[in-house]
């Protein structure tokens, strides 16, 4: 006999799409906020000279500067308003979650449910105006330092400066809030997300043209391509990975009817964490080398020393980009997964593992098989992040077919993809009532 799942499952076809105008609405006005973000990275900061920002970018682009053009859109590239782009929050949402693992204060503020929630949220949006400020000077006095790219230097230009990046930041902050709520998706993610794609194309034609000139080899564009639908369909195959662990729940007997003990399954994925360990791990490496990325040799030895060591390909980043990615990824899981409360919670059920007594056992165990697959999962995401740098440094491909930007660019994909699949079955869930004539429809 078909299950109802099944039966709902095979009931859900996107012409449904039509009829479902709740759905609509989130997904109009998710892309409507995504193109409020474009037209903003095309809006310039005032005082800038186009030209002579444009050469100076010519010498900085290969570097971690291209990787935070990659992740604004372009708009570091023509020094937009939302050059800052929402990197500033990313390191604050990261600064609250570790003061949350070792500040008993805020620890007791994350167990009160949605008012501790909310007030969280409000320290992360304080301490994002506090990063975007400092970085926002920093990038002007860099500017200020780049020869004739600031037309009028003075403290003029570095209070609107900072007043417009800034602004900037906490706008596309509360854009990403709003689509997160009112729309499809995590806001942030897809706020990247979409400054990613929006330059792709632009990338695939500047490939070709490297390509026509000679640059680049034909052979080598086609082993690019090759490799960035072999990595795709690998980071797809990776994400959709789950360990399921058996959950067996005993007979139980309501009244004088006796139910059937019945086996269920708890899956555990392979990457827990998503898309948000390379994300976290390229923000932090950004925060040292914002002010020196501008400054032309003209800043501090140690300053241009660390951006030396940490430009793409380099030993340092290397080591760094992967011990960042695979601490948040550990990090990350235990954040969003307890083993603990999932052992409670089958206990309070009836529910356990076979072979595992219920309780602390069953944490223990489910802690040790999470720490496990985690391993495989961060040696994964390290290796789709790590191999295309190391083409990019070495063969001048551009950052947007790298594994950062791929990984990314799938994991939203899929996220949004099954959000908008729930949203259709929660619509088709009466149709399917109907359909299977259940007790519960309407009655004629």
């Amino acid at each position: 006999m078909v299950s109802a799942a099944e039966q709902l499952a095979a009931n859900l076809n996107f012409g449904a799409l039509g009829k479902a105008e709740e759905l609509k609405k989130r997904i109009w006005f998710t892309l409507g906020a995504l193109l409020v973000y474009r037209l903003g990275t095309y809006i310039p900061m005032p005082g800038i000279n186009p030209d002579a920002l444009a050469d100076v970018f010519k010498t900085a682009n290969q570097g971690i500067i291209g990787l935070f053009n990659m992740f604004s859109g372009g708009a570091v590239e023509r020094m937009a308003i939302f050059a800052l782009n929402i990197m500033p929050y990313i390191s604050a949402s990261i600064i609250i979650q570790l003061l949350t693992s070792v500040s008993p204060t805020l620890e007791a503020l994350k167990k009160e449910g949605e008012a501790g929630r909310k007030q969280l949220n409000q320290y992360t949006r304080y301490l994002t105006v506090v990063l975007a400020l400092f970085q926002a000077y920093g990038i002007s006095v860099g500017l200020e330092g780049s020869g004739t790219v600031v037309a009028d230097p003075g403290w003029f230009f570095r209070i609107t400066t900072v007043i417009t990046l800034t602004g900037g930041t906490m706008f596309l902050m509360w854009l990403g809030e709003q689509i997160t709520s009112r729309g499809i998706g995590n806001g942030t993610s897809l706020i990247i997300f979409g400054g990613i794609v929006a330059e792709l194309p632009g990338a695939f034609v500047r490939t070709l043209e490297l390509g026509r000139e000679g640059a680049i080899s034909t052979v080598l564009i086609l082993a690019v391509l090759a490799m960035a639908v072999l990595v795709i369909a690998f980071i797809v195959f990776m994400e959709r990975a789950q360990r399921r662990l058996l959950i067996q729940y005993p007979k139980r007997q309501v009244g004088n009817r006796v139910y059937e003990g019945q086996s269920s399954h708890l899956p555990l994925k392979l990457n827990t964490s998503g898309v948000i360990p390379p994300i976290f791990a390229s923000s932090l490496l950004l925060i040292p080398t914002t002010i020196a990325s501008f400054s032309q040799g003209q800043g501090p030895e140690w300053l241009q020393t660390i951006t030396t060591h940490l430009g793409h390909g380099r030993p340092l980043y290397m080591v760094l980009y992967v011990a960042l990615i695979v601490f948040f990824c550990f990090f990350y899981t235990a954040i969003v997964f307890n083993p603990s409360e999932t052992a409670d919670n089958l206990k309070k059920h009836g529910g356990f593992i076979p072979g595992i007594r219920p309780g602390e056992r069953t944490a223990e165990y489910i802690d040790y098989v999470l720490t496990r697959i985690t391993v495989v999962g961060a040696a994964y995401i390290a290796a789709v992040c790590l191999f295309p740098e190391l083409l990019i440094s070495y063969a001048s491909v551009p950052f947007y077919f790298g594994g950062t930007s791929l990984l990314i660019v799938v994991s939203v994909t899929m996220d949004t993809v099954s959000q908008i699949q729930g949203h259709l079955l929660a619509h088709q869930y009466e149709g399917l009532v109907k359909k299977a004539k259940l007790r519960g429809g309407r009655r004629k």
